[in-house]
């Protein structure tokens, strides 16, 4: 392929020309580079949402969308990636994500509007969404089979550390500026790639005509997800059984399958389902659901937990996830080369036990647990997920065809995202009715309790010798208490969520058996 125009940018044999066998770790960082700046801002803004949600006066359902807004528009636009790679090319479509990522981090970080800061992180998500399976559909087509293990541990490294050192970073800058500045943490790096996009990213591969715009697929997805996620968030405040959410939920559900009706018989798919017919593909795609659910899941309880439980302030809370993100490193380098010589089923199905073990050790905390041994079980987790993701990414990509790595991208991708969408409001919505649970059979319990009613006798002792009079110590004590219980309460429906992420993830591992295929030597190379 010459560099003509038509190619909108230099084709991938002319940049094997010009930079050699180097070309190939040369757009692997760009794209690298790119995708972890988008990531990064995905969970830096969990340690930070006390602080803006207080600064603007956000609602909690307000304050949701800040994450669930930012994983629906990625996982919305990550079905638009193959045919925006097939109209404009990696070049154009690489640029233009970025870019739309820098203008919204910037406009997020002077804004002191809550509409504006939602559509901002809107925006984020969706250039986020582009960017992971161009990452992925690059990296197999300039790599040979034998290498694309190697490559996606590389890639991987930098998709799940982002989100582990990310919160860190973030507490350190709200307690130090404040919370405005984790906005503009990603832009060094954004603008970085964005550079290296300049020089080292081909153009269109692609030959003939671009492929028309799914227009009618794009519309039921968009409306299946928005209108999914807006019910899960106002069943919280209207009540599930409400005319508005239950008519929320009907209309997700039948886009979800007029979406899924109308990508069997389009012409050009969003979704190309052919990538289902393949079994290890599908097997793969039903973890990546799995896998994004308890990593976006977890990784927004977590801070809370550490904040709300025991009190941390946001760096503490950030610092809690160091540790596992810098072991993280070096897993990734050896689940690379495992995805080169050994089937995936082996790693993908030892990290999700990995993952569950950390999750029912999490499900234990209490407020006297220690920093070192919460941090503990953290690593484990995230040591099994370093296992997890590059394995299922490979295994997927390996089950198909050369010809629907574009679209296995694109789809393995939106299924991870999509599991994090679900995970993080399901997870919320889940934790919101076990707290209220735990503090109904709690307050049910105080009633009767002897120990309470002691502890209650010795507050107004206190209050007593402190000078309050009557009515205020009665009152006094009476807050206490129910703080106390409160407390308590949130502290037992963390456990339950924990418990939950533990549960899906052994449940994960079913469809992880099957990814049996053999390491790679009959697959052609994509070049």
């Amino acid at each position: 392929m010459s560099d003509a125009a038509p190619t909108r940018g230099p084709s991938v044999e002319a940049m094997f020309a010009r930079y050699g066998p180097a070309f190939r770790w040369l757009v692997t960082l760009t794209v690298l580079t790119g995708t972890v700046s988008c990531i990064l801002s995905s969970t830096i803004v969990n340690v930070a949402l006390p602080d803006i949600t207080g600064a603007l006066g956000m609602g909690h359902e307000e304050a949701q969308l800040l994450s669930t807004g930012f994983l629906a528009a990625t996982t919305s636009m990550m079905l638009l990636n193959a045919w925006a790679v097939d109209r404009f090319g990696f070049r154009a479509t690489y640029i233009g994500s970025i870019s739309v990522f820098i203008l919204a981090s910037v406009l997020a970080g002077i804004g002191n509007d809550a509409t504006l800061m939602v559509m901002c992180r809107i925006a984020q998500g969706g250039a986020a969404g582009l960017l992971q399976p161009l990452s992925m559909q690059i990296i197999f087509l300039v790599f040979p089979p034998e290498r694309r293990g190697t490559a996606m541990g590389l890639f991987s490294f930098g998709v799940v550390m982002a989100p582990a050192i990310g919160p860190t970073l973030g507490g350190v800058l709200v307690d130090e500026f404040s919370w405005h500045a984790v906005f503009y943490l990603s832009l060094p790096t954004a603008i970085l790639g964005l550079v290296m996009g300049l020089f080292f990213m081909p153009g269109r591969i692609a030959t003939g005509a671009p492929r028309a715009f799914d227009w009618l697929g794009s519309v039921l997805l968009a409306a299946a997800i928005g209108t999914l996620l807006a019910g899960l968030t106002d069943g919280q405040h209207y009540g599930w059984g409400s005319d508005r959410v239950v008519a929320q939920l009907l209309m997700a559900l039948a886009a979800a399958v007029g979406f899924l009706v109308w990508q069997g018989v389009a012409p050009a798919p969003l979704m190309n389902l052919r990538v289902f017919a393949h079994g290890g593909f599908t097997a793969a795609a039903l973890v990546a659901f799995i896998y994004g659910a308890a990593i976006f899941g977890s990784t927004y309880l977590l801070p809370l937990l550490v904040q709300v439980v025991q009190g941390y302030t946001p760096t503490r809370s950030g610092l809690i996830l160091m540790p596992a993100g810098l072991v993280v490193a070096v897993v990734f380098v050896i689940a690379g080369r495992l995805a080169d010589v050994l089937p995936p089923w082996l790693p993908v199905c030892a990290g999700l036990a990995l993952f569950a073990l950390s999750s029912w050790l999490i499900g234990g905390v209490g407020t006297d647990t220690p920093f070192w041994g919460l941090a503990w079980w953290i690593l484990i987790g995230r040591v099994g997920l370093g296992l997890t993701m590059p394995n299922m990414n490979v295994g997927a990509m390996r089950a198909l065809p050369v010809q629907l790595f574009g679209q296995g991208a694109g789809t393995i991708n939106f299924c991870r995202m999509l599991g994090g969408a679900f995970g993080t409001n399901l997870l919320s919505v889940f934790l919101e009715r076990r707290t209220q649970l735990h503090a109904e059979m709690l307050n049910a319990g105080a009633e009767s309790s002897a120990a309470v009613l002691e502890t209650r006798r010795l507050l107004e002792m206190l209050y007593t010798q402190g000078g309050l009079p009557e009515v205020i110590r009665r009152d006094a004590a009476y807050d206490f208490m129910i703080r106390m219980v409160e407390a308590q309460a949130g502290m037992l429906g963390f456990r339950d969520a924990f418990m939950a992420i533990g549960v899906i993830c052994l449940l994960a591992i079913l469809p992880g058996l099957t990814l049996r295929q053999k390491p790679p030597g009959a697959i052609g190379a994509a070049r």
